[in-house]
């Protein structure tokens, strides 16, 4: 749209350059400014739920700069015979007409705490001048509501079965959404379990919760090729991060640790032994 013989060329011998075209583009009409009644932010006050995430994380992040020294341990876990026993499950609940049914973060939590009653250098506090380490399993299982993460606690763990995990968890889950939960429902826990597999995420790393000494990252469950008697295979996988601190946690330690869990939701019939 332009007019080459007004357009002045700054090129060898006069020659119109790209520069020139450039140059000579009018610019754009400016647009007009449209005011509006409505303010350019809003300042919305703290819950005390977002409070208490915030004084907990302020501290979590000062510990993991400062002096809490990380590791992580992947492992993937083979979880067709998982899959055959939590539908097996679910159908006998709909035959009964009672009960809710099994998730696989039920399982998880459930292989999770039977594995700290085997491994107590992972069910433990760090607390500066001691180590302590917990006889009880009291779970950490992190939950997603609108102010942020907050992680109700499954008291007992290991000593309660997957259905009553299960509602445990439904109504822990349900309440903190509503922000209807106690603070001693969301604190003494001894290890954290945060599950981002219903987002399909795959993998990942969860920050520690001080005290706690460790938690546990749950990816999906994903089907994919695996090698199984020499030939490959359709099989349900789903990877498991520990996030550990080596003030606490050995890295033999953890890895016996997921050993174990690997073991129990590979043999599901172990969580029932």
């Amino acid at each position: 749209g332009l007019d080459l013989a007004r357009v002045r060329g700054s090129g060898p011998e006069g020659r119109i350059v790209v520069r020139d075209l450039e140059a000579a583009v009018p610019p754009p009409p400016a647009r007009p400014l449209i005011r509006t009644a409505e303010k350019a932010y809003r300042d919305v006050p703290l819950t005390q739920i977002r409070k208490t995430i915030a004084k907990r994380l302020d501290r979590t992040v000062e510990l993991l700069l400062t002096v809490v020294p990380t590791f992580y341990l992947t492992t993937e876990v083979d979880m067709e015979r998982v899959a055959e026993a939590r539908e097996a499950l679910n159908a006998r609940a709909d035959a009964d007409q009672g009960g809710g049914k099994v998730s696989f973060n039920d399982i998880v939590l459930k292989a999770t705490a039977m594995a700290l009653r085997q491994h107590p250098a992972c069910n433990a506090w760090w607390q500066e001048d001691s180590i302590r380490y917990w006889n009880e399993v009291h779970l950490s299982v992190a939950v997603a509501v609108e102010d942020g993460l907050i992680t109700p606690v499954i008291r007992h763990a290991d000593a309660k079965t997957l259905r009553e995990i299960g509602a445990e968890v439904r109504d822990l889950a349900t309440r903190a959404r509503d922000r209807r939960l106690r603070p001693e429902e969301y604190t003494g826990g001894t290890f954290s379990v945060s599950n981002l597999g219903m987002f399909d995420i795959d993998q990942f790393t969860a920050v520690i919760n001080p005290p706690e000494a460790g938690i546990l990252a749950v990816g999906s469950v994903v089907t994919k090729p695996a090698v199984q008697d020499g030939a490959v295979v359709a099989r349900r996988r789903m990877r498991l991060t520990m996030s550990c601190d080596h003030r606490v946690i050995d890295g033999a330690t953890g890895a016996a640790f997921l050993k174990t869990l690997k073991q129990m939701l590979e043999n599901p019939l172990a969580l029932v032994w």
